[in-house]
């Protein structure tokens, strides 16, 4: 009887055909909405060349570019760039100018 290693993995990322972690999700959830929207299309009677075409189009589009972004950003560059949007460029202070001139004439407490 042959014995198999399992749990190999723990620790790593998922990955599959070279797209690691978000970008699995972002292919598999992109391939269902075309899916999704082609077979709307067929029913709603839309001509077949033209859901075959919307089809194979969308879905070479969605392998294109998760590729690229895969290869661009790498595993975790992608949630990065998505917090570094979200971070603010400079803060506010909502303060009259003439309070910052102004000096302090209270003597400190010991």
């Amino acid at each position: 009887m042959s014995s198999h290693n399992i749990n190999k993995g723990i620790g790593k990322t998922a990955e599959f055909k070279g797209l690691k972690a978000q970008y699995l999700f972002i292919f598999g959830g992109s391939l269902l909405a075309v899916l999704i929207l082609v077979m709307i299309l067929y029913m709603a009677g839309v001509y077949s060349y033209i859901c075959l075409f919307i089809g194979v189009g969308g879905a070479s589009l969605i392998v294109w570019q998760t590729f690229a972004l895969n290869s661009k950003y790498g595993e975790h560059g992608l949630m990065k760039q998505r917090a570094k949007k979200k971070h603010p460029g400079y803060i506010i202070r909502r303060r009259a100018v003439h309070r910052y001139l102004k000096t302090s004439t209270k003597p400190d407490r010991i």
